[in-house]
């Protein structure tokens, strides 16, 4: 029966959004409050396309929190998600007693997780263009996309700060430095929510906290991180976006640290993000970390209990389905285990949200438009600029750019043909494939996918990078795959061996497979023990190299990966990332010479798995082993340190001046600089600042990235760039946890990596006012001109 109108308070756009939450928690009963705080999947609502009227009138008789993933949880286009984003609005909005929209979550990490969306690349290879205006830019087509389809929140950007590439999910993070996390990271949010949330989409940072840490690299993993480095380094980009982007939500962790997971943790989700940081969005939980608190970390002993615990400790909606939160939630508060002040403070900051986010005047889409806004030509062409802007030149001795004419080319390698393997593993395709494993295999997860649901794990609408060599390079191109991205068939290496030794110059196109499913190299769940290339790959290079013929190996890959060896004998080597549809051409691009790459590593790059965890900004006792320095067997240095990234041109770096060097925290220092274009070529250059405190009442690290600068310049042109650094920006937590900005001597730094650099001169901090009761500043600016 549809519901009658109701001439309240809350349906009134002119009273305030506190007014409006006021009225309508007031008239909320139980059940439908504990609503507001579920969730359910489209499949669990939807069959065929269409909303089932009989599933709708059992999941959401008192309302719904939040629909999970109708686009990347199915296989509609643009125009049917959108249809079926209305009908499930319009039951809520016309079969509920009061109405209450839900909000439309989606996955998002490479773009919108959906068929018809643009795919962009992975966020390691978008760290890797040094550019957050690209990030920002990035997140404003996504924006409009999800809004397009009816979708009203996004489960990005990710701000894990990952130190070790064993990690599967490496790929989903942008690198291993909480300065750089925290730019493109706040970027993101900036424009995925745009300047008001009425037009914008929610962001959901993710996965709070340590989630990157864990034992031995392995997903779910315990964390172990001391309380310093937890707030410098784990905790510093989740707290930039929230107090410099205006975060809106926060997704937790899977992980524990010091024997309590992240989804029971009320110091991190209470006293931390919203005593401290003054946070105002609301907390969703990762898919089914609810009930993790009992059935795999085994600290709550039912359903019941886990709910009490996460809801008291600062989870508002459970994802992606209703477990813990439904019965069990309402056997808590009947039973006294739980006070439904706790409750009335979840709905409120979810009611919030959705009457920020306007739906309550506007919960329907356009259907005539949903369609033909994704994936459009200029959406492509930011996919393309940010692919090419990703790409990172490792090595060189000379052998690229490779000449348009007059040299074949021989393209081996298992992702020289596959276009699928250019994407990661939170987009489209992945999870298709993903959900189909699931469908027909018992899974740790026990998503209830009915057997009839169709999922349809479409083919990449997209080139393979064969396909633009052959346009960049015509009839000079053969190809041999030689070996799949796994296993240990070698019956592909004799083809390949004789298309290498007949030709010019090898292109081997080599690395991962991302994805969740079983045959998958990188991803989540996807952790290695080994940071060498994936099955036989390794050996296809050795007898390739062996010919005597110069190899180009491009790295399609969600983490540094490859052996020493390998990057040692091949003549170039070209790190690609996951660099989404438009990748092949950007890849061709760089090959031939028509992009001269800039890309610079957002993590240090190993030299053995061994390694692990390598950094830059280690401890002044860390980096080495003392007193020998190197291992027995191996340097300690990284392969390629933490920025580093080769072009076709070089680039000088000169007229270096510290304006101040005597200031008080709450002062600004200006470090200018002239950067030159050496070269023959145009090119980029990331200019990189970098401070070191050389004396400290803790243990600092060796060197802090603290702002850059990506520059165009043309061959001979000059730039001159200022950067402006704040005192308050250079503090750190001291023994009693508080944030402090200690008188003494900053050494500063400018280079193209963390390991090339030249000593701009010293800053030296005087005793004044506030040094102790600092308010923390996340960044500073740079002017080029």
């Amino acid at each position: 029966m549809a519901r009658p109108g109701i001439d309240a308070p809350f349906e009134d756009p002119a009273r305030t959004v506190d007014e409006r939450i006021d009225d309508l928690l007031g008239r909320m009963t139980l059940e439908e409050k504990l609503a507001q705080l579920g969730s359910a999947w489209v499949f669990e609502l939807v069959e065929n396309g269409e909303l089932r009227e009989d599933w709708a009138s059992e999941k959401l008789r008192f309302g719904l929190g939040e629909v999970t993933r109708i686009s990347g949880a199915s296989s509609l286009g643009a125009g049917d998600a959108a249809q079926v984003a209305n009908a499930i609005q319009r039951f809520l909005v016309e079969e509920t007693r009061l109405g209450i929209p839900a909000i439309v979550h989606e996955e998002i990490n490479s773009g919108l997780m959906a068929r018809d969306a643009t795919v962009f690349p992975q966020s390691i290879g978008v760290a890797g263009s040094w550019d957050p205006e690209l990030a920002r830019a990035m997140a404003d087509v996504i924006r409009r996309q999800m809004r397009e389809v009816g979708a009203h929140q996004g489960l990005s950007p990710v701000l894990d700060v990952c130190r070790d590439p064993r990690w599967g999910r490496t790929e989903e993070t942008y690198g291993e430095d909480p300065y750089l996390v925290a730019r493109m990271g706040a970027a993101f949010v900036r424009g995925l929510q745009g300047d008001e949330l009425s037009d914008g989409v929610i962001a959901t940072a993710k996965h709070f906290v340590g989630y990157s840490a864990s034992e031995g690299g392995l997903n779910w993993a315990p964390a172990h991180i001391g309380s310093a480095e937890l707030r410098e380094v784990y905790l510093h980009p989740f707290e930039a976006a929230v107090r410099t982007a205006g975060l809106w939500s926060i997704m937790n962790a899977y992980n524990e640290l010091d024997g309590l997971p992240a989804a029971a943790d009320a110091a991190l989700l209470g006293t931390i993000l919203r005593g401290d940081w003054g946070f105002g969005g609301f907390v969703v939980s990762d898919y089914f970390a609810v009930r993790q608190l009992a059935e795999y970390h085994r600290i709550a002993g039912d359903a019941s209990h886990a709910a009490t615990m996460a809801l008291t400790a600062g989870i508002d909606v459970e994802l992606p389905g209703t477990d813990c939160y439904g019965t069990p939630l309402l056997k808590a508060l009947n039973g006294g285990a739980l006070a439904l002040s706790d409750v009335d403070a979840a709905v409120v900051r979810v009611l919030r949200a959705k009457f920020e986010l306007g739906l309550f005047e506007h919960p329907f889409v356009d259907l005539d438009t949903a369609a033909v806004a994704m994936n459009t030509m200029p959406e492509r062409e930011l996919a393309a600029v940010l692919a090419r802007r990703s790409i990172v030149l490792l090595s060189n001795d000379g052998i690229l750019p490779i000449a348009a004419g007059g040299k074949s080319v021989g393209v081996i390698g298992p992702n020289a043909h596959v276009a699928r393997n250019l994407f990661g593993d939170y987009s489209y395709l992945s999870h298709m494939e993903s959900l189909v494993e699931m469908q027909r295999a018992d899974n740790v997860f026990s998503i209830p996918i009915p057997d009839e649901y169709e999922i349809a794990a479409t083919g990449a609408a997209a080139p393979s990078v064969l396909d633009a060599l052959r346009e960049r390079f015509g009839a000079g191109v053969d190809y041999a795959r030689g070996c799949a991205v796994m296993g240990d068939s070698t019956d592909g290496f004799a083809d390949a061996v004789a298309l290498a030794a007949r030709s010019d110059v090898a292109v081997m196109v080599m690395g991962d497979k991302a994805g969740l499913t079983s045959d998958c190299t990188s991803g989540e769940s996807r952790d290695r023990a080994s940071l060498d290339l994936p099955g036989v790959q390794e050996d296809l290079v050795r007898a390739v190299v062996a010919t005597g013929t110069p190899v180009v190996v491009v790295l399609v890959a969600g983490r540094p990966c490859g052996s020493a060896w390998l990057h040692e004998h091949c003549a170039a080597v070209v790190m690609a990332w996951l660099p989404g549809q438009e990748g092949a051409g950007a890849i061709a691009d760089v090959l031939c010479g028509a992009v001269n790459p800039g890309g610079k590593l957002p993590i240090s790059y190993p030299r053995a798995v061994g390694q692990v965890p390598v950094f830059y900004g280690h401890k002044i006792s860390g980096g080495r082993s003392h007193w020998r320095t190197d291992y027995v067997d191996l340097p300690s240095s990284p392969l390629y340190p933490f920025g580093h990234g080769l072009s076709y041109t070089s680039f000088s770096i000169g007229d270096i001046v510290v304006k101040q060097e005597r200031l008080t925290a709450a002062d600004v220092a200006t470090i200018d600089a002239c950067v030159t274009n050496t070269g023959s070529v145009a090119g980029d250059e990331v200019v990189q600042l970098y401070i070191r405190d050389a004396e400290a009442a803790v243990t600092r690290p060796v060197l802090e990235l603290k702002n850059f600068v990506r520059v165009v310049l043309q061959p001979g042109e000059s730039r001159t760039l200022s950067f402006r650094l704040p005192i308050a920006q250079l503090g750190y937590y001291d023994r009693e946890g508080s944030y402090v900005v200690e008188p003494g001597t900053i050494e500063v730094f400018l280079g193209s990596s963390s390991a090339n650099l030249i000593e701009a001169g010293t800053l030296t901090i005087v005793p004044g006012d506030g040094h102790t009761n600092v308010v923390k500043v996340f960044d500073g600016a740079v002017t080029v001109s």
